[in-house]
């Protein structure tokens, strides 16, 4: 792989396994050490931890829990979405004014398929190549006003990429649980890599009602990477998140250095959206 994750395809090596091994793989390690938390069936009240009692906010920087919210970061009640998505489901650039200035952020939508989330995870595939879906609502947020040739949603420098989101609907709230399993699934085998490799660190849930959750990972750089995995009590920079509501579901990925607390806030408002 590359040194960092990639916003789109062909930008990552993908990972030299095949796509059945690395889920069975990544299922087995998830329950082998309770690193990888799936969002709660709809009517749960809330994510247990291992010991059977209700988690309080992850406080550690490598996400080490799992976090559950009962309101909306604007403090709203939240409930599961229906009907299609548009691109008012999608996230705002205000979402990243306390850390970047949303004056400063330009926005790019399109729908169609392609790309959806880290390609050394997932593979060189599409969306509807992996759910078989019709299509998708993609947004890319940029500093810059360029952008890629072949995906407006993606910035032309790399270093311009401030988030990237892809959002769709299913036919019924337990289809889109399914479809957000799926996808958070696929970014598992990133939490495990060889020393000096970049990672994604451990999953963080957020649930604002029983179908309204978000599962996201921090990113760490290499040089953080001593031990195969993310370190411990180190902030993230960024990373990916795998959200769902009601029908809705998408994936947001964080390109810009984003620790636990701005990331929490960023992808609490994404989920608040869907």
């Amino acid at each position: 792989m590359s040194g960092a994750p990639a916003a789109g395809g062909g930008r990552a090596v993908v990972r030299l396994r095949s796509a059945v091994a690395a889920l069975v793989a990544a299922a087995a390690l998830g329950l082998a050490t309770g690193r990888f938390v799936l969002p709660p069936p709809p009517g749960a009240s809330a994510a247990a931890t291992p010991g059977g009692s209700v988690p309080t906010p992850a406080s550690s920087a490598s996400g080490t829990g799992t976090s559950t919210a009962s309101a909306s970061p604007t403090g709203a009640v939240v409930t599961g979405a229906a009907g299609p998505v548009t691109t008012a489901n999608l996230l705002a650039p205000a979402a990243f004014g306390p850390d970047i200035g949303p004056g400063r952020i330009h926005v790019a939508d399109r729908y169609g398929d392609g790309s959806y989330a880290n390609a050394a995870c997932t593979g060189e595939k599409s969306l509807s190549q992996t759910l078989g879906g019709r299509g998708a609502h993609f947004r890319g947020l940029m500093t810059g006003s360029r952008t890629s040739s072949g995906d407006p949603t993606l910035a032309d420098a790399v270093a311009d990429q401030v988030a990237r989101e892809v959002a769709a609907e299913a036919q019924s709230p337990s289809l889109a649980q399914n479809y957000a399993e799926r996808l958070l699934l696929e970014e598992v085998p990133c939490q495990e890599d060889t020393p000096g490799h970049w990672v994604y660190g451990r999953t963080t849930t957020l649930q604002l009602a029983p179908d309204v959750t978000a599962s996201w990972m921090g990113y760490y750089q290499g040089s953080l990477n001593t031990t195969g995995r993310a370190p411990e009590g180190k902030e993230p920079c960024g990373g990916i998140a795998v959200l769902r509501s009601g029908t809705h579901y998408g994936v947001l990925e964080v390109s810009a250095c984003l620790g636990t607390a701005a990331m929490n806030r960023v992808v609490g408002t994404a989920l608040s959206q869907l």
